[in-house]
């Protein structure tokens, strides 16, 4: 038997691996203790991995839709028909009757995102979607507008904070995000050990309470104004606010003065749900704390206020003086910079609302459409519609708004390929199904998660288990279909005819060629080789000082006065107004557990076994109003359809808001994800509306959508069922 290390690939968080191998099979996966940054925490879903590589469902070879089930082809038949069908769609209909969706683990996987860029030129569509546009572009498009760049990410300096504000995340489910902790437990209660404050701002009392040492509720996308009374407090500090010094780092001081002085806490509290007196003590202890940070994410991100809130979190930074220093908000300096090649002293490049959609105008964020539109840009007639389609390791049917909706979309397409190991509620609907082999099976580095660690580390993993016979990467196949779509499209004639030539000689570049090649110009002493001589990964140090890398534009001052947010701020008058007036409406909200990982980790059953966890989660205040038992069923409507899902009472949710977590509702795939498909839960997005948005990044409202909430007559005959229902009409 061998042991390898490896870095886990299932979240954010970068645990170590130790992992046990006796020929082709996995013997042991534990946390790996010597690990310099996880420390040898590990969540469950680590050891899950064995599960996934075993399972019988997944798929190890391309297969075709036939009329009674999936037929296997060879990899050279699948892309000759691949490039063929796809090809003919664009012919009849021009490039834009191309769509792709990229999913989630495409950034756990550097082989495939090396390979991304070359195989979006080759589609030559603007209807390119991905998982950003459902959690992450708000945050991503206040980094772009404020520093320049979308990968400038402000980090939280967890180890050295003496006061952690956080607002719509919960870590201790999640393992963090955009905030890779590694060992997420022993951080944020390292907080309390030495002498650290943490104080977390949620419409639920989440598990991340536990660690903290206070947490207050707040009404769904009330984030916004609750860090602009912040600031109103914090400006009527007497000589708190030293203009002098953030006039060193940023712009716009005055204009945000300004705005915050419409938001007194006294007329904020009300609409928000959290008492001025909070808020101003919030703020006096942010103030007077040596160091301190505030951190948002997917709560303060997937809501209709979700890019000014991002903003605002970061005004508060600048504002307090703990920006770009020990213990605020930092930038991290990867072994590899995912922004080698641009210079910080030429002009920041624009990122986004380059273009629209077609049909509704939603602006483009990082080179990609929103998701909300997928589905009628599919459904709506005209040049420019989606006729065929490619999902790359993503279930928009699940992860998306209205994906009902979208799944009778996906059946009325020309051709559609999805790249992906399983036919799961999305990849059913395709023509064929192209698999890459199990994340074990080739080499491993953490691209995207080393660029938002809260320390500056690297490590590298090689493949575990051998390939096995006529196996391919994710990047090969993307390779593959990139050139029989017209090639990389480097946009330079001679590579072009070089890589073309490359490719009819069989010959290709690996990722870790492109890996050894980056590590070296990003010039932080760290080569491939040196990685591979540290199995533990490399420690690069606490996060530094770089405002002058990471900030674009005029002396690398952060713009907090960029008119396409101070513009967009107007909406939140409308919604303290709206919502000083509310009169009993539920909002909807989701809810993450250890033990899932959005949709891709229920077809294993050491995940989903247990309590039924896709339940509809309120205050017994609530459901006494309602006449809604605990342990029965409720049916949760809104404009777009209704499920049904089991209820469960608890005061960890604040009254007026409804919890129901995402991923699940895999009834429609139960022949082909047997245990996922035996799992009970509906499709929480089968009810979040597509219509409702964050207007500026156009992300999609998952968090704060009005929902009736009723329970089922004649629970008893309904017993057990759980799952979406038809279409609604307008509540």
């Amino acid at each position: 038997m061998a042991t390898h290390f490896r870095t886990c690939n299932l979240c954010e968080a970068m645990c170590g691996l130790a992992i046990t191998v006796e020929g082709n099979r996995i013997e042991e996966i534990r946390g790996d203790a010597d690990d310099l940054f996880s420390r040898g925490h590990l969540c469950p879903k680590g050891p899950a991995m064995k599960e996934i590589y075993e399972d019988p469902d997944r798929l190890r070879h391309p297969v075709r839709r036939v009329s009674n089930g999936w037929q296997r082809l060879t990899w050279d038949e699948a892309f000759e028909e691949a490039g063929t069908r796809l090809s003919a769609v664009r012919a009849r209909h021009g490039r834009d009757s191309l769509g792709v969706y990229v999913g989630n683990p495409v950034v756990h996987n550097h082989g495939a995102l090396l390979m991304l860029p070359g195989f979006l030129r080759s589609l030559q569509t603007k209807n390119r979607f991905d998982a950003n546009s459902v959690d992450t572009n708000p945050r991503l498009l206040a980094n772009a507008l404020i520093y320049g760049d979308q990968y400038s990410v402000p980090i939280p300096d967890v180890d050295r904070t003496d006061y952690l504000l956080m607002l719509g995340a919960n870590p201790a489910a999640s393992n963090g995000s955009l905030m890779t902790l590694g060992d997420v437990r022993g951080r944020l209660k390292g907080l309390a050990k030495r002498g650290a404050k943490l104080v977390l701002i949620d419409p639920r009392r989440t598990e991340t309470a536990a660690w903290a040492n206070e947490h207050h509720f707040i009404r769904p996308a009330g984030d916004a104004a609750f860090l602009l009374a912040l600031l109103h407090a914090i400006f009527a500090i007497p000589g708190r606010v030293d203009d002098a010094a953030v006039a060193k780092v940023a712009s716009g001081l005055p204009e945000v003065r300004a705005l915050a002085a419409n938001y007194p806490p006294e007329r904020v509290a009300g609409a928000v749900g959290i008492d001025a007196a909070t808020i101003r003590r919030i703020a006096s202890e942010l103030c007077a704390a040596k160091a301190a940070v505030v951190y948002g994410r997917v709560g303060t991100c997937t809501q209709e206020l979700g890019t000014v809130a991002s903003w605002l979190i970061d005004c508060v930074n600048v504002v307090t003086g703990n920006f770009d220093r020990p213990g605020g908000a930092m930038f991290t300096e990867p072994a590899m910079d995912l922004q080698l090649g641009s210079s910080p002293n030429r002009p920041a490049r624009r990122q986004s609302h380059r273009w629209t959609s077609r049909v509704r105008g939603l602006p483009e964020v990082g080179g990609t459409l929103p998701s909300a539109v997928i589905a009628e840009e599919m459904e709506t007639p005209g040049p420019g519609q989606i006729r065929g389609f490619l999902t790359v390791s993503g279930n928009p049917v699940l992860s998306t708004p209205n994906g009902e909706r979208l799944a009778r979309a996906l059946a009325g397409l020309e051709y559609m390929v999805s790249v992906d190991f399983y036919v799961n509620e999305t990849t059913r609907h395709a023509n064929l199904i192209l698999p890459g082999v199990h994340s074990l099976e080739r080499s491993h580095f953490d691209l995207i998660f080393n660029s938002f660690a809260v320390r500056n580390v690297a490590k590298y993993g090689a493949p575990v288990l051998p390939k096995p016979a006529g196996g391919l990467e994710d990047w090969e196949i993307l390779y593959e279909l990139a050139m029989r779509l017209g090639g990389l499209g480097t946009g330079v004639k001679l590579v072009d005819a070089a890589v073309k030539l490359a490719w009819r000689g069989g010959l290709k570049v690996s990722p870790d060629t492109v890996l050894a090649a980056g590590l070296r110009l990003s010039r932080r002493g760290v080569t491939l080789g040196r990685l591979k001589a540290a199995p533990h990964g490399i420690d690069l140090g606490p996060l530094r000082s770089c405002r002058e890398k990471k900030v674009r534009g005029p002396e690398h001052l952060a713009m907090l006065n960029h008119p396409m947010l101070l513009q967009d701020s107007a909406r939140v008058e409308r919604w303290v107004e709206a919502n000083a007036r509310r009169n009993g409406e539920l909002t909807l909200i989701g809810r993450r557990h250890l033990r899932s990982n959005n949709s891709w980790m229920h077809n294993c059953a050491s995940l989903v076994k247990g309590p039924e966890r896709a339940t509809a989660l309120l205050h017994p205040a609530d459901a006494a109003r309602l006449g809604v038992v605990a342990g029965r069923q409720v049916r949760l409507r809104t404009r777009v359809g209704e499920v049904t899902a089991i209820a469960q009472l608890s005061d960890e949710m604040m009254p007026g808001v409804v919890s129901l977590p995402h991923g699940f509702g895999h009834k429609v795939a139960a022949d082909t994800l047997r245990i996922a498909g035996a799992t009970k839960g509906p499709n929480a997005n089968a009810i979040t509306d597509d219509a409702q948005v964050d207007p500026l990044s156009g992300t999609a409202v998952l968090n704060g959508v009005p929902v009736v909430v009723e329970p089922v007559l004649g629970d008893a005959a309904e017993a057990g069922r759980s799952g979406s229902e038809a279409p609604a009409s307008p509540s």
